[in-house]
């Protein structure tokens, strides 16, 4: 499975909830928020301020272990 930016961050947390130590790394704690898990990874790292293509790398390099 690949992740892309525009994938909810509920349904990557559905696929393994493991992945949920590289939104922490971020600054993206409010995974359980009803609105968070519906938002865009690259809605939440806009808010966030974050390096969307960059969670997006380590997101597809930890899928890609498993």
């Amino acid at each position: 499975m690949k992740i892309t930016k525009d994938m909810c961050i509920g349904d990557v947390l559905d696929m393994d909830q493991g992945a949920a130590k590289y939104f922490f790394e971020i600054g993206m704690h409010c995974l359980g928020c009803p609105s968070a898990r519906g938002e865009s990874i690259e809605d939440a790292c806009a808010v966030h301020g974050t390096d969307c293509d960059a969670l997006v790398g380590k997101l597809n390099e930890y899928f890609s272990d498993k």
